[in-house]
C-alpha cells in the first residue's frame, strides 16, 4: 500500500493532475480510511461529492490502526482511485474527509471528520500494564489525536446530536469551535430503507412466517461474542429454523483481527453470516429481533423500533450519560440460563412507540438532514457553490451472506427496477431510466413480489410490512410484529 514514487498511481491531483484529465476538476478531495468500519461510513458520505464533475475524489489508507485487515480489499472493490499513504501525504488536496482520527495532521488540506458509529458513547479500551488505572477518554474524542503539536487538526468535526458538543467541550475543548451538528447519515439511510424490508428479507432467504433474528456483536473481550464464545452454536441449537432465520453481523474489527477463514469456521450451519463491509444495515431493516450488546448496530436497531435483547452489556465500557448508557437502562437482558424463544417473545413488548422515538432522538437531533448539512459543510470547505439539486439519500444495498443457502440463486426479476416511483414518493434517490440488472438494489416494495402467469401478486399486508416501524421521515409508528 506504500510502494515507491515510481509506482505511484497518477490521476487528477497534484501538479500534473491536468495532464491526462478528460474531465478537468476544479477541486480534489481525499477520503481517508483507517479501517473497514470507517470506510463503510465514508461510503455513506462520499457520494455527496462524487457525482459533481467539478470534484475529483481519491482514497487512501492511513496506517494508524491495528485493525486494517480487509481494508485494502474493500477499497479495491469500491472501485475508487486508491493512493498509497506516502503519496497522499505528499500531495496537496482541497479537502480531506475521514471517519476516524490518527495521522491526519500529515495531510496537506483542511480535514473534515465524521463519526464512524452511532456517536461518542464508549470509553477507550484500557491498556494492559503494571501502573495504576486512570480515567479513560471517550472514543472518537481522543485529545492526543484531535490536537497535535499545539493545533487542532480538523477544520470541521461533524456530530449527530447537540449533546455531543458538550462531550467535545469536556474531552477536548480546543475543538469546540470547529464542531457542528449534522445528524446521523447512517440512521438517515436506514430510515430511507424501511420501505424495502420485504426485498431485504427475501435476499436473506427468509420465507413467509419466519422471524429474522439478527445477532450483533461489537469487538473486544466485553462484547457479546467475547462474553459468549458458544453464542452462535447456542442460538442455532435453540431456535428452530422453521420459525427463525438467524443472521449474524460481527464488528469488522473481529474480522480484521481473527481473519475471514476463522470467522466462517466459527459459524454453525443454519446461520446467515454477513460480510464485514456491508449487509448489517439491510439485515437490521429486515430484522424482527436483535440480540446485541453495547455496539452501534444494537443502538441503531433500537432506534428503528426493532425489539432488542442485550446478550452482553458492560457498563464499565460505556460513557455515562451517553445514548449507549441509555440503551443499557431500557433494554431487557438475556438470561442465558433460560430458553431464548420465550425471551424473544417477551421482548416484543419491551419497547413502546414512545421509547423508540425517545431513543432515536438520542442518536440524531437533525433527523433526515445529514446529507444536506454535511454537503453544505463540505462545499464550504471546498469554496464551491453547492449543486442546485438536493442531495439524494440512497437505500442501503441488498444483503449478501458469506454463506448463502443453496437456494440463494434467485431470478433477476425479483430485484426488479421499479424503484423510481417509490423513491420519489419517499424523497429518496431513484435509479437511472434503464438500470442494469443488479443484485444490490432493493425492489419497489409496491411492485409484485414475483408475478407468474395466473399467479397472485404480493398481498397488501406484506407490501406494508416494511413500513411498520417508521415512515420515510423517521417518525415513530406502532411496533410491528408478525
Amino acid at each position: 500500500m506504500h510502494g515507491n514514487a515510481e509506482a505511484w498511481p497518477r490521476g487528477p491531483f497534484g501538479p500534473s493532475g491536468a495532464v491526462g484529465s478528460t474531465v478537468r476538476a476544479r477541486r480534489t478531495v481525499l477520503a481517508v480510511t483507517h479501517h473497514v468500519t470507517a470506510a463503510t461510513r465514508l461510503a455513506d458520505v462520499m457520494p455527496l461529492l462524487e457525482s459533481d464533475p467539478r470534484i475529483a475524489v481519491a482514497y487512501t489508507r492511513a496506517p494508524a490502526s491495528a485493525f486494517t485487515g480487509g481494508l485494502d480489499e474493500m477499497l479495491h472493490r469500491m472501485g475508487g482511485l486508491v493512493l498509497p499513504w506516502q503519496q497522499a501525504v505528499q500531495t496537496p488536496f482541497d479537502l480531506c474527509v475521514a471517519a476516524s482520527h490518527g495521522m491526519l495532521e500529515q495531510l496537506h488540506a483542511p480535514v473534515l471528520t465524521i463519526p464512524h458509529g452511532a456517536g461518542p458513547g464508549k470509553l477507550l479500551h484500557r491498556a494492559p500494564g503494571f501502573g495504576p488505572a486512570a480515567d479513560r477518554p471517550v472514543t472518537g474524542l481522543l485529545r492526543h489525536r484531535v490536537v497535535v503539536d499545539g493545533r487542532v487538526v480538523p477544520s470541521a468535526m461533524a456530530f449527530g446530536h447537540e449533546r455531543h458538543l458538550r462531550q467535545v467541550e469536556a474531552e477536548c475543548p480546543e475543538a469546540l469551535p470547529v464542531a457542528f451538528v449534522c445528524g446521523d447519515p447512517c440512521l438517515d439511510r436506514l430510515i430511507a430503507s424501511l420501505p424495502y424490508q420485504t426485498a431485504y428479507r427475501r435476499a436473506l432467504g427468509t420465507g413467509d412466517g419466519r422471524r429474522v433474528v439478527l445477532i450483533s456483536s461489537t469487538w473486544g473481550a466485553h462484547s457479546l461474542l467475547g462474553q459468549r464464545s458458544d453464542l452462535l452454536q447456542r442460538v442455532v441449537d435453540e431456535l428452530s429454523p422453521d420459525q427463525y432465520q438467524v443472521v449474524v453481523a460481527l464488528h469488522p474489527h473481529i474480522w480484521a483481527w481473527h481473519g475471514r477463514r476463522q470467522i466462517i469456521a466459527w459459524c454453525a450451519d443454519g446461520l446467515r453470516l454477513l460480510p464485514p463491509e456491508e449487509g448489517w444495515q439491510a439485515a437490521l431493516v429486515a430484522a424482527d429481533h436483535v440480540i446485541g450488546d453495547h455496539g452501534s448496530v444494537t443502538c441503531y436497531g433500537a432506534a428503528l423500533g426493532v425489539p432488542v435483547l442485550l446478550g452482553a452489556f458492560s457498563e464499565t465500557e460505556v460513557s455515562p450519560g451517553s445514548h449507549v448508557a441509555r440503551l443499557g437502562a431500557i433494554a431487557p437482558r438475556v438470561d442465558w440460563e433460560q430458553p431464548l424463544g420465550p425471551q424473544l417473545d417477551d421482548s416484543l413488548h419491551a419497547f413502546d412507540e414512545r421509547a423508540c422515538t425517545a431513543f432515536r432522538d438520542e442518536l440524531s437531533s437533525r433527523p433526515d438532514e445529514s446529507a444536506r448539512l454535511l454537503r453544505k459543510e463540505m462545499y464550504r470547505l471546498l469554496r464551491l457553490d453547492e449543486p442546485d439539486r438536493p442531495p439524494l439519500v440512497e437505500p442501503v444495498s441488498l444483503p449478501q451472506a458469506v454463506n448463502p443457502p443453496a437456494d440463494r440463486l434467485l431470478p433477476d426479476r425479483m430485484f426488479g427496477h421499479q424503484l423510481g416511483d417509490c423513491a420519489q414518493k419517499h424523497g429518496h434517490a431513484e435509479p437511472p431510466d434503464e438500470p442494469e440488472r443488479r443484485l444490490d438494489r432493493p425492489e419497489d416494495p409496491e411492485a409484485p413480489a414475483d408475478p407468474v402467469p395466473g399467479g397472485e401478486d404480493e398481498t397488501p399486508a406484506s407490501a406494508e410490512a416494511g413500513r411498520g416501524r417508521a415512515d420515510s421521515r423517521g417518525s415513530p409508528a406502532s411496533v410491528r410484529r408478525r
